[in-house]
């Protein structure tokens, strides 16, 4: 088991290394390219977002699509993998961290586009739809259609429910001494009560949950860079120019190459914003939207939010704090040391913050890919499945809360990272149909035309 585990590590790191870097970060930049900069357009996504779109066909909101994506998007990726980018890359990775996050849009955008454009509806009036959709009925590659969704279906225990079931009982045991079983039945509990009620429950939930969660965040960090006051604009500095230049130790750490930087920055960016991984889209597709356009800009600042502000936020609060007290880089051996010690720069309320914010951040996540591996798992065996699957689902969670999970940690890893592959073949095969349709919904977006995209039934 031993050597299996080491084997499985290896190739996670292989595979989340120089490879995904290049088919995602070469995908984000030929995205922006082949859509004309679509970026452009993200404050008119922040708009739509919160514009009911009344003559839209879907089941839940596009704000309610949109927040349960970012309820699967903001994770502890946004607490604990900043840290680590910085831990393993220097200060200069949370640019390059920031850059994929700016790129990513564009991902975002297609990968959603084509969700919405060749979604389907069941007969008991649910869309569906998704990359194993777009595969099947745009390219015409049933085969790489049903290898997005099995390993989207498997990976979701995996990255998306015990993983994430394990930081929370994690955080409460370190922190208040709360046993992990006790919080595993809280969590697997209240992970019943929403998901039973399928997606309209998971999008009501996340859309109170999200805003509230993110602001709780945001402040905490706000505080501690009000705090840090003095050194915030010599982390801007440093980050800016640990990028692209050498640097010497920091925060008792060895020097930093600009490669470290490069390469811990964009995996930790792009494993934190899934932009390219098809599984926002997986929601986008159920939101009532009058054409793929409108719900594909307003995915699309799922990305902005999650690595634009919301990482760039960690990634600041945490450089500050160590060129302010340098004494923080004995921490920087563990990540979840180092993010805790420097919340608790606020007096009193600082454990209790970040370790309310990190419970939040990963339940979030849970209530997300509990609906992403739901879909895989319908696409793959039909509606049948959805009962046992959510049933399964909460069942790891309490077992992910009370065991160690290295090897699970890895295999889901490499999972994820496989559903990269057949989502970025459709998205490049599919992209002039995304550019062209996509350039003329976004230039009438503002038009009352009534433009509507046809929806076929689901065999």
């Amino acid at each position: 088991m031993e050597a299996f585990s080491n084997i499985i590590s290896i190739i996670d790191g292989a595979l989340w290394g120089i490879p995904l870097i290049i088919i995602l970060l070469g995908t984000h930049i030929f995205m922006t390219i082949r859509t004309g900069f679509v970026q452009k357009h993200v404050f008119k996504g922040i708009k739509l977002s919160v514009t009911p779109d009344a003559e839209g066909e879907g089941e839940v909101s596009q704000f309610g699509a949109l927040a349960t994506a970012l309820a699967a998007t903001i994770g502890t990726g946004n607490i604990v993998g900043v840290s680590t980018a910085l831990i393993a890359g220097g200060p200069g990775a949370i640019l390059w961290m920031w850059l994929t996050g700016v790129f990513g849009m564009a991902s975002k955008y297609g990968e959603s586009y084509m969700s919405v454009k060749y979604r389907v509806q069941t007969e008991d009036g649910r869309m569906l739809g998704g990359a194993m959709y777009a595969l099947e009925r745009g390219l015409h590659q049933k085969w790489l259609a049903v290898l997005f969704a099995t390993f989207a279906a498997i990976a979701a225990f995996g990255i998306g429910c015990m993983t994430q079931a394990n930081s929370i009982s994690t955080a409460f045991s370190q922190n208040f001494g709360v046993p992990a079983w006790i919080v595993g039945i809280i969590v697997a509990v209240f992970l019943a009560i929403v998901i039973i009620g399928g997606v309209k429950s998971i999008t009501k939930v996340c859309s109170y949950l999200v805003p509230f969660m993110a602001l709780f965040y945001i402040v905490g960090c706000a505080i501690v860079l009000i705090m840090n006051g003095h050194f915030v604009w010599d982390a801007i500095v440093l980050i800016c120019q640990s990028a692209f230049t050498p640097k010497a130790g920091f925060g008792g750490l060895a020097g930093f190459a600009v490669g470290q930087a490069v390469r811990y920055g964009c995996a930790r960016g792009l494993f934190s914003n899934e932009s390219g991984m098809g599984s926002a889209p997986l929601v986008a597709a159920a939101a009532k939207t009058k054409n793929p356009a409108r719900q594909a800009l307003v995915s699309m600042t799922g990305t902005f939010w999650d690595t634009v502000v919301v990482c760039l936020l960690s990634g600041l609060t945490l450089v500050s704090s160590v060129l302010k007290d340098p004494s923080l880089g004995a921490s920087m051996a563990d990540k979840t040391v180092l993010t805790f010690t420097v919340f608790e720069q606020i007096p009193v309320l600082g454990k209790p913050l970040i370790t309310i914010a990190l419970a939040l951040f990963a339940f979030s996540t849970l209530l997300g890919w509990s609906y992403y591996g739901e879909r895989g798992a319908e696409y793959l065996f039909g509606s049948k499945i959805i009962l046992p699957y959510k049933i399964m689902f909460v069942i790891m969670a309490f077992v992910g809360s009370v065991i160690e999970l290295d090897l699970v940690w890895n295999i889901a890893d490499i999972l994820n990272g496989l559903m990269v592959i057949p989502n970025v073949i459709g998205m490049i095969g599919l992209s002039g149909v995304i550019a062209k349709e996509g350039g003329y919904y976004i230039k009438h977006i503002d038009e009352e035309d009534g433009t509507k995209i046809p929806v076929v039934a689901a065999r």
